[in-house]
């Protein structure tokens, strides 16, 4: 069994990066097939190595669903039986997916500054340039 500590100490990535990202990019329906593919106890790390990254949280989640209690927290202790039970939360499920998991982004509609109009009729006799005074 690791512990919490040897898990943080050794933080590698369990799987190719290239099934890591093609496991980011995956819809809602093809993402089940592509964590079917990795064994249990590589999962459960899977999981806990996505769970540490906040960009990753919501595919930590996805792919703790397919874990079972015991493998996550043989892996991950205290911390892969808290992602053990989040996973299972209703809201978890059934939080709706936006595409490849991001946030949407807002622009602002309005002016971001505002500035009072440039006062162009000074005298050049106001203005005494120190230099030469």
């Amino acid at each position: 069994m690791f512990s919490s500590r040897d898990t943080y100490e050794s933080d590698f990535c369990p799987v190719r990066d290239e099934l890591l990202g093609e496991m980011y990019r995956a819809n809602a329906n093809g993402l089940p097939r592509l964590v079917e593919t990795v064994s249990p106890d590589v999962r459960a790390r899977l999981a806990l190595f996505c769970y540490r990254r906040s960009h990753l949280h919501s595919l930590a989640l996805a792919i703790a669903t397919s874990c079972s209690e015991r493998d996550l927290v043989e892996a991950g202790g205290r911390v892969g039986a808290t992602l053990f039970a989040q996973s299972r939360q209703e809201e978890a499920r059934s939080a709706p997916s936006l595409a490849n998991g991001r946030k949407p982004i807002t622009l602002s509609t309005k002016p971001l500054a505002t500035f009072s109009p440039l006062d162009d009729d000074v005298e050049d006799e106001e203005f005494t340039d120190p230099l030469t005074a």
